[in-house]
């Protein structure tokens, strides 16, 4: 299946693995290649720069297939060293980044003056375009059903991915929601090149985190997530657990901060959910695509299922409609 995607990133299928923080590692993001996908893996899941540079070496031993590195920037009282981060992408030779967070002009600038192209993640058809205008080659659009942040406008892919394709010009690919055949399709009819999954691919054999958060995925249904943060203004989404019901009770309270959650979520609790299976530690990040997700197969079993199903979509069901 050749999309525009396909063709400016040199993958089989249009079909990529988003950044996770403590997920995107060299083995699951090598499968998601190596299957024809287009793996990533996260650089701040990496403690330093130079630890960086050698999970890029260790995805390379697993595959010669093109393959992304993730940098997204976020605001944060002790940020970490994007610059050097950055510099480590580009000194490693990396040829694809998935960008994401605020303003990331300079890092933008800088990867595509090294010849890296660029795929920007943007929650709204106004921020998409204005990183086309910024020169990213490609943008990748997050509806309301997406984990992680969906943004404060609260549009959910079915019509946010029509609304930036009568937009964006440059080649897109859809987030929020996907996890098979179905999907893609839709994706595709909507105006889309191809699809971003994250929460589907780590209900995954590959994916090195815990089996408790995987079993976790997968018997949470469409409806097992939370919003967190709304009264922030700062929207996440989550798997529906314990820990995030606690939170979404104490930022109800009247005159809640971030202070009265902060035991609940800071990022290394999350990590101990993924790595050790304590789902009681902290958050566990999902979408609503939890919904679709039935079983934990391989990376190379689940892109291939997705691409049967949706060519046998595409031409029988579709094609007998029309007649």
């Amino acid at each position: 299946m050749k999309t525009r995607f396909t063709e400016l990133m040199g993958v089989e299928h249009p079909v990529m693995m988003g950044g996770m923080m403590w997920v995107g590692r060299a083995g699951l993001a090598a499968a998601v290649s190596n299957a024809g996908g287009l793996g990533t893996i996260t650089a701040l899941t990496q403690p330093t720069p130079e630890d960086l540079t050698r999970e890029i070496a260790r995805v390379r031993d697993l595959t010669n297939k093109p393959f992304a590195v993730n940098l997204t920037i976020l605001p944060s009282v002790s940020p970490p060293p994007y610059a050097e981060y950055r510099r480590a992408i580009i000194e490693a030779g990396v040829t694809i980044v998935e960008t994401a967070g605020n303003r990331p002009q300079d890092h933008v600038a800088d990867l595509r003056a090294h010849g890296i192209r660029v795929i920007h993640k943007c929650t709204s058809v106004r921020h998409a375009l204005s990183a086309q205008r910024m020169g990213v080659d490609a943008i990748s659009i997050d509806g309301f059903e997406c984990a992680g942040h969906p943004g404060e406008d609260d549009i959910p892919g079915l019509i946010l991915i029509p609304a930036a394709a009568d937009k964006v010009t440059i080649p897109m690919i859809a987030s929020g929601g996907f996890g098979d055949g179905r999907g893609l399709v839709a994706a595709l009819a909507l105006g889309a090149d191809g699809i971003n999954m994250g929460t589907r691919f780590c209900a995954t054999q590959e994916a090195t985190i815990h089996d408790n958060a995987k079993q976790a995925m997968l018997a949470n249904d469409e409806r097992g997530t939370n919003l967190i943060f709304r009264s922030l203004h700062n929207t996440a989404r989550v798997a529906k657990t314990a820990v995030s019901d606690e939170v979404v009770r104490l930022l109800a309270q009247p005159g809640a901060t971030f202070a009265d959650v902060a035991h609940l979520v800071r990022g290394a609790q999350g990590r101990e959910v993924l790595e050790h299976g304590r789902l009681e530690a902290g958050l566990l990040w999902a979408g609503q695509v939890q919904g679709l997700i039935h079983d934990l197969p391989t990376a190379a079993d689940l892109i291939g299922r997705i691409m049967r199903d949706a060519e046998a979509i595409i031409a029988g069901r579709l094609r007998g409609m029309a007649g």
